[in-house]
């Protein structure tokens, strides 16, 4: 039999090292992501590849058997799991129930409005980063006993390392234990969890069904960039339309023998169990193993009679408390829609399930051995409806059991799973999987992992935006029937559209049915317990300070754009006096007791003249700035297979991001993401705004957008962040800038210095937001860099018309946008960093020496004006009404303007180099020091 990691291992040159049930946990597949190329599929999770519920659930159940058994029997009384969102949800569901009386909770990334968050953790791989917890118990995590940590696969330990450091400060304890499918970690990063659990004076044991290391050649980003490119636009299953693709992905015929204890790590305490030895090498390892290296999956024919059942019998269910009577403080489950929408897919049926009222959907808020226990008392008469359903919607004359699916949903594994292992056990022939976020190339081959791919929106309207959603292996498989569960916030108008996930399966599948399963929501907790207000030695409630990050701020509450062009991940400091006079703020600067961002100056109120020069400049430079707008945009696009994810730097880079999003709206029909984020010079960006990015998306689809450079401090600033954190490894820190004087950058509107309109106002022109702002009495370790939302300058601003003259050029510019783009993807744009020596010359030739004060280019020249105190503006000789608007500010505030010749901008700024409040005059010579 064919390993289904043959195709990738062949082409990349991948190798799969340890022990021999290896090959038959993991499959390879290739994503689509510049900086990981391959994907381990697993076999046994039931996500991407459809599984026995019976193998999926075993394997979960047997692992929390053997933490029962290492932890003993009063440890594992007091024991919490806490699983990772999205894949492992299901599976940490099932290690709670092979402990028996563990309550479970996992993480999400569905923000529930009404829910305080409890804490939080970092995923430092692939899509899916910061996490929320929202337990209804706001001391589930508080008590003593160990944690039990559960995720499907460890690839680094990044993920567990910044997991422990979060929780272990904010709840912590003696013992952790670390529970996976598959343990892949490179001999470092064992040794790293070793030191960390030493260093946290806590015991840190780790299980796993199998242990390895997947060895990678040097050019396996290249190759397989170059793979995904070649098979992407010939995926076998991307719609409707596409025809169905045999494929087989369904059980071994034998599970994966269950192995004797897994790799620990060992901690402090004689009791710490012993490191095992490195995975095997040799023969056995090979990159393309034979057997019994494949999971082997017949194809079913039309002569079967009974289904295929996995050689390996699920554990017995530990016994349950008993079900005790409803508290009356827990909330009924929240009611299904009242009328359900109608589905564009013919022969869909709605399958009613008599869900228990009082029972969570999943682990979300926290899950129970009573909800299970209830749920166990229940899944005879929902699998009986479902039975009846299929039944009836069965072919007359079959001559075998319907093969079917039961297909959950995202972070709802667990309920589908516990649907499908009931319907396994009633006798039919039965598979398990879920969808998606994860985009994944398919390619149809048995050696391959994944084979087909449906590709469908997002129907449960997330936070971050619409997006699609995905299902492998459905296409094709040979399933006659498919029971789609989802709970009822995704049971939308999108879930039944004709491009929706109903109306996919039923294009591949002959029967469809939908069970909607009722979303929990607790109540909020407004009032204390009355113990704790009684007793003063009573355990301390949870933190009220959550360390998780909020949704972004969008208008019209934080700033005067429309909701849908910005996401502000900043915190709002609105109602802070952080204002100072311009001379005050220059002189702590420069003398060293106080950063920029720190406070904000007072923001300038442009004369009825300077409006007049504003509008007129508008007016003439539209279509030019269209022009840049449209190449900048089409040049991220042809270089960004995916859609990608717009992310400006607050806040000039912020209108130039909006404009990008409406050419790609206007031209494409793309509805882009886009988010502003703060970045600081000195500071680095806002590693917290990078959490919820890489929670939300794709760490690969991030553009960096701003409005434009000087001398490329920003680029270094954002290159030196990214570089330095190991975290943040999957963004690509090229900047995308409208206008590139300082030629720092590779993906740019232009390299002339000329006249951006929203450089000559501040937060008027930039949806009355203002500079933003870091500091550390403001600032936490767990918020977002703050701004302010200037809402009392409603009357001047011009935000939008500033963007609407704008987008009303994009026609007239669009032919010349696609003629020059063309030319400049085939031309050499390495950055010369000519700007750079230009301010080092200049710092130098005028005696600052300090670059921080040499402020090239128009924008920044206009911005020492508004914001600094300016000693002389350096302007390129001749330069005509791009410097209208320099030269009338300069004449208001009393500053030379001296032309110059070789000039590589149309002008420079120069901050007073000296300056304190004693300082007088403007050209420099009466400067008082101190």
């Amino acid at each position: 039999m064919v390993w289904t990691g043959t195709w990738v291992a062949e082409r990349l040159g991948v190798e799969l090292i340890g022990d021999e049930e290896l090959p038959a946990l993991l499959g390879l597949a290739l994503r689509r992501n510049p900086k990981r190329a391959h994907l381990l599929v697993s076999s046994v999770l039931g996500k991407h590849v459809p599984q026995h519920p019976s193998v999926v659930y075993g394997s979960g159940l047997g692992l929390g058997l053997r933490v029962r058994e290492l932890l003993g029997a009063e440890e594992a009384g007091r024991a919490v799991v806490l699983g990772y969102a999205e894949t492992a949800t299901a599976l940490g569901h099932a290690v709670a129930d092979g402990l028996g009386s563990a309550p479970y909770l996992h993480s999400t990334r569905r923000p529930v409005p009404g829910v305080a968050t409890a804490g939080g953790f970092e995923e430092s791989h692939s899509h899916a980063t910061s996490h929320l917890l929202l337990p209804e118990d706001p001391e589930l995590l508080a008590g003593p006993g160990p944690l039990v940590l559960v995720d499907d696969e460890f690839s680094t330990g990044n993920t567990v390392l910044n997991t422990l450091r979060g929780l272990h400060e904010r709840y912590p304890r003696d013992r952790y234990v670390v529970v996976a499918l598959v343990d892949m970690r490179a001999p470092a990063d064992r040794d790293r969890l070793t030191a960390f659990a030493a260093e946290l004076g806590a015991r840190v044991d780790l299980l796993s069904l199998a242990a390895g290391t997947v060895v990678l050649p040097d050019d396996v980003l290249e190759k397989g960039q170059e793979l995904v490119a070649r098979h992407e636009h010939a995926a076998p299953v991307t719609g409707p339309a596409a025809s169905a693709v045999p494929t087989s992905p369904a059980a071994p015929t034998a599970g994966p023998a269950t192995p004797t204890a897994g790799p620990a790590t060992p901690t402090a305490g004689p009791a710490a169990p012993a490191v095992p030895a490195e995975p095997t090498t040799g023969p056995a390892a090979s990159a393309m193993p034979t057997a019994p290296a494949a999971p082997t999956v017949p194809t079913r024919s039309a002569e079967s009679t009974a289904p295929a059942r996995s050689a390996v019998p699920a554990p017995p269910i530990p016994s349950a408390a008993p079900a005790v009577p409803t508290p009356t403080d827990i909330p009924a489950a929240a009611a299904l829609p009242a009328a359900p929408a109608v589905s564009a897919a013919p022969g869909v049926v709605r399958v009613p399930l008599d869900w228990p009222a009082e029972v969570p959907d999943g682990g979300r808020h926290g899950f129970t051995p009573e909800h299970r226990a209830r749920l166990e008392a229940a899944l005879p008469g929902m699998t009986k409806a479902l039975a009846e359903a299929l039944a009836a919607d069965a072919p007359d004359g079959a001559d075998r059991a319907p093969r079917v699916l039961v297909l959950g949903f995202e972070e709802l594994m667990y309920a589908p799973l516990r649907l499908a292992g009931a319907l396994e056990d009633a006798g039919l022939d039965v598979r398990y999987s879920t969808t998606t976020r994860s985009p994944v190339l398919a390619v149809d081959d048995p050696g391959y992992a994944i084979r087909t791919r449906l590709v469908f929106p997002a129907h449960d309207d997330p936070a971050d935006g619409p997006g699609d959603r995905y299902a492998y292996n459905v296409a094709g498989g040979g399933f006659d029937a498919v029971v789609a569960v989802v709970d009822s916030v995704a049971d939308t108008p999108e879930l039944h559209a004709p491009d929706g996930l109903l109306a996919q399966l039923a294009a591949h599948v002959p029967r469809v049915a939908l069970a909607v399963v009722p979303s929990y929501t607790p109540r909020p907790r407004s009032q204390p317990r009355p113990q704790a207000a009684m007793d003063p030695m009573a355990a301390p409630e949870a933190p009220e300070r959550s360390s998780m990050l909020p949704e972004p701020l969008r208008g019209p509450a934080f700033s005067s754009y429309a909701p849908e062009e910005v996401g502000w991940l900043l915190q709002d400091l609105s109602d802070v006096e952080l204002e100072a006079p311009t001379e005050e703020r220059e002189e702590a600067i420069q003398r060293g007791g106080a950063h920029y961002a720190e406070s904000l100056p007072v923001e300038y109120q442009p004369s009825a003249r300077y409006q007049e020069l504003f509008h007129s400049a508008l007016e003439s430079s539209a279509a030019r700035i269209a022009h840049a707008v449209g190449t900048v945009t089409e040049t991220v696009l042809a270089e960004k297979p995916a859609r990608p994810v717009l992310v400006s730097l607050a806040r000039a880079g912020t209108p130039v991001g909006v404009l990008m999003r409406r050419w790609a709206l206007h031209r494409h029909g793309l509805d882009l993401p886009h988010y502003a984020v703060s970045i600081v010079r000195g500071r680095g960006i806002d590693a917290n705004a990078l959490r919820w990015l890489a929670a939300h998306h794709d760490p690969a689809d991030v553009v960096f957008v701003d409005g434009w450079t000087g001398k490329g401090a920003i680029t270094r600033e954002l290159a030196a962040a990214l570089r330095e954190s190991e975290e943040f490894a999957g963004f690509d820190p090229e900047i995308a800038v409208l206008a590139d004087p300082g030629s720092c950058v590779r993906t740019y509107g232009t390299r002339e210095d000329f006249l951006i309109p929203s450089a000559c106002l501040n937060s008027t022109v930039s949806g009355l937001i203002s500079r933003t702002v870091l500091r550390a009495d403001l600032v936490g370790a767990h918020d977002f860099h703050g701004a302010k939302f200037y809402r009392d300058l409603s009357g001047a601003d011009v935000s939008n018309a500033f963007l609407d003259a704008v987008e009303a050029r994009f026609d007239e510019v669009a032919a010349t946008v696609d003629t020059d783009v063309k030319d400049l993807l085939a031309a050499d744009r390495t950055p010369t960093w000519e700007g750079w020596a230009a301010v080092e010359r200049i710092s130098e030739e005028y005696g600052i020496h300090d670059v921080n004060l040499v402020k090239p280019g128009v924008g920044e020249t206009t911005r020492v004006l508004l914001r600094r105190v300016p000693w002389k503006i350096l302007a390129k000789r001749g330069a005509g009404a791009d410097l209208a608007h320099v030269r009338l500010l300069a004449e208001q505030r009393g500053v030379p303007v001296e032309e110059v010749d070789g000039l590589p901008y149309t002008c420079v700024g120069l901050i007073h180099p000296q300056y304190t409040r004693g300082a007088t005059g403007a050209d420099g010579k009466a400067v008082a020091s101190r």
